[in-house]
Formats: C-alpha cells, sequence, structure tokens
C-alpha cells in the first residue's frame, strides 16, 4: 500500500507540474493565438476536430458508465445477463453517427486545405525566397532585389508568397503565429503563403531535426507597417548596390580587413561576397547573434572565437583569431546597419 501511496503522489506532482507549465511560453511563439488568416483557419480545424473528439469521449465514456451500473452482476444473481443481439437500429445509429461526424470534418478539411495551398503571383502578394542552411536560413525577395539572413521582415497585412528549399538536409519552415510547418527539400521546392494581421515581433524555428544544433535553428520575423516596409526595402537597396562602407575608427578598419580577408568569402555584406553563410549586409540591426544569442559585443565576440561551441555542428570554421583581432572585428561588424538610427 505504501508503495501504491508513494507512486501516486509523485504522478500527481508530475501531472500538476505538467499543467503548470502549459502556460509557458511567448505568445508569438504560440500556434494557440493565431495572428493571421492562415494560422486562423488551421486554428479553427483544431477546435472543430478537437470538440467531435470530445464529444465523441464524453457520450462513449456515459455509455460505458451506464452500462457498468446498469448491467452490473447483482448478489444473489445465477448466470450471465439476456444478451443483446442483431439490433438493426442501434448498429444503423453507430453507422451513421461516425459518419456524418466524418463528414462534417472532411468538408472544412479539404475546402480549406485548397485555400491554404493556393498560389499568389506577385502583383498580389510579396515574393520570398526561403533556404535553410545548417543551421541559419536564408530570405530572398527577388522582385525586390533585396536579401536577407536570420531576420525575416514582412509587411503588415499582405499575403506574402515563400518559395522554399533547403541547401544541405530536410529542414521544415515553421511560425508558429503565422501557421503550420512546411518542409525544405534539397533540390525541391515547396511553396506555401502566409500573412500577419498584427505589426510586432514574431519568431520561427526549424521544425524538422536536421542535425545538432537543430534546436537551436530559430530565427526572427519582424512585421513592419507598409511605409516602414518600404523604407527597409530601400534602405537595403540602397547599401546593397553600394560598395561596402569603409570603416572610420582604426579599430574597425583593422576589422574590415580582416573581415574582407577572412569572413568575405563566405558572407555578402553590401551586394559583395559569398553566399555559403547568412548575409551580414544588416547584421548590427540584428536582435539575435547566430539566432540564438543576444546581441551584444561579448556574444558576439564568443561566436567568433569559437563557433561550434555555439552552435555543434554548424559549418563556420574556427578562424583561431587573437583578442585583439576578435575586438577589431567585432568593431567592424557593430558598423553593418541599414537602418536609419545608426
Amino acid at each position: 500500500m505504501k508503495g501504491w501511496q508513494q507512486y501516486w503522489r509523485q504522478f500527481s506532482l508530475f501531472a500538476l507540474l505538467a499543467l503548470v507549465l502549459t502556460g509557458c511560453g511567448k505568445d508569438e511563439l504560440s500556434a494557440l493565438k493565431p495572428s493571421g488568416p492562415v494560422a486562423a483557419m488551421q486554428f479553427d480545424l483544431m477546435k472543430l476536430s478537437s470538440a467531435i473528439m470530445i464529444g465523441v469521449f464524453i457520450v462513449v465514456m456515459a455509455i460505458f458508465t451506464y452500462v457498468l451500473i446498469r448491467y452490473r452482476k447483482r448478489p444473489g444473481q445465477q448466470g450471465i445477463p439476456k444478451q443483446v443481439e442483431g439490433n438493426h437500429a442501434l448498429e444503423i445509429l453507430w453507422t451513421v453517427i461516425p459518419f456524418l461526424l466524418l463528414i462534417i470534418m472532411a468538408i472544412p478539411t479539404v475546402t480549406t486545405g485548397f485555400a491554404l495551398h493556393k498560389e499568389y503571383p506577385k502583383e498580389e502578394a510579396v515574393q520570398v525566397k526561403v533556404t535553410a542552411h545548417q543551421f541559419w536560413w536564408e530570405f530572398e525577395y527577388p522582385d525586390l532585389g533585396v536579401a536577407s539572413a536570420q531576420d525575416l521582415v514582412l509587411p503588415v497585412g499582405k499575403k506574402v508568397q515563400f518559395v522554399l528549399s533547403a541547401s544541405d538536409v530536410k529542414h521544415a519552415f515553421w511560425i508558429p503565429a503565422l501557421g503550420g510547418k512546411i518542409d525544405t527539400n534539397p533540390g525541391q521546392e515547396n511553396k506555401m503563403w502566409l500573412q500577419a494581421d498584427k505589426a510586432g515581433i514574431y519568431y520561427g524555428k526549424c521544425a524538422e531535426l536536421c542535425g545538432a544544433s537543430h534546436a537551436l535553428m530559430d530565427f526572427k520575423v519582424e512585421v513592419k507597417e507598409q511605409a516602414d516596409f518600404d523604407t527597409w526595402v530601400a534602405n537595403m537597396k540602397g547599401v546593397q548596390a553600394k560598395e561596402p562602407v569603409t570603416a572610420t575608427s582604426p579599430l574597425a578598419a583593422e576589422g574590415q580587413q580582416i573581415f574582407d580577408k577572412s569572413c568575405l568569402g563566405c558572407h555578402a555584406v553590401a551586394g559583395k561576397g559569398g553566399k555559403m553563410g547568412p548575409n551580414l549586409t544588416n547584421f548590427a540591426d540584428r536582435e539575435r547573434v547566430a539566432g540564438i544569442k543576444a546581441h551584444t559585443p561579448e556574444n558576439i565576440a564568443e561566436w567568433l572565437k569559437d563557433p561550434q561551441k555555439i552552435k555543434p555542428g554548424n559549418k563556420m570554421p574556427n578562424l583561431n583569431l587573437d583578442d585583439n583581432q576578435v575586438k577589431a572585428l567585432v568593431e567592424y561588424m557593430e558598423t553593418l546597419s541599414v537602418s536609419e538610427k545608426k
């Protein structure tokens, strides 16, 4: 008895803990608080299916409880209760009801599926090409002539048509508050559309196990008013059309020399450089380093010294920089901005 009571106390404790933890998390990272039409349609399907399943469960448990009590064996009763077989009314009832429930679920599911798979041309939606890498995200706006990484910027209240693929292994693109996930596969393009109805900050994740740092493959989604979005595009285009700005301070100039020699082959800045690593044109405007750590000089330095420590398995090599080189490189990278506030 003591062992059973101890087990029950442990079970109750974990059940209470699980209930409390369900209230944790960010609103911007929850599929249960939709902020766009795609997420709202999917949430409606979740509520419909949950209501049907809960209703079926309640009815089944009520019948089970009634039968358990009504036909229980009573004192002095001999033999087994009378068996009821071949009741055509009951057989029709429990065949028709599930069929009707499936129809109720199927109609909105099919219509929603067609609505979510519709493709919108550039006249009706902002076109964004998404490429997933281990373990970062690349965003290109082909019709606008700009590109970014880790920070996805969108206009509020406007449809965005995504074309998604991966450069290495299978990933999955997911912005919970705006819509469900979709796979990004090497050599294959998938398409989806999303829309954000409220300006603000949202967060996205990789939803497919893709390697050692899968859990760290996050990105930020910044939804702006149309005027602010147009300003961001103009600033990005203006910077990318020019040569990289020459650093002003001696320390930043030293960092620029290090960057041009060791980093520019993989990272693009102002339209110059490679695409093996994230585009750093607006690096200083980002709130996170490597997509996961707060944007501070200390975290930038930590990343530059040992990228594998922050994101195991990522493709950035250790450049074996000394403290002075790291300090100079941080100083230069903090000048990479397109924001008018900088």
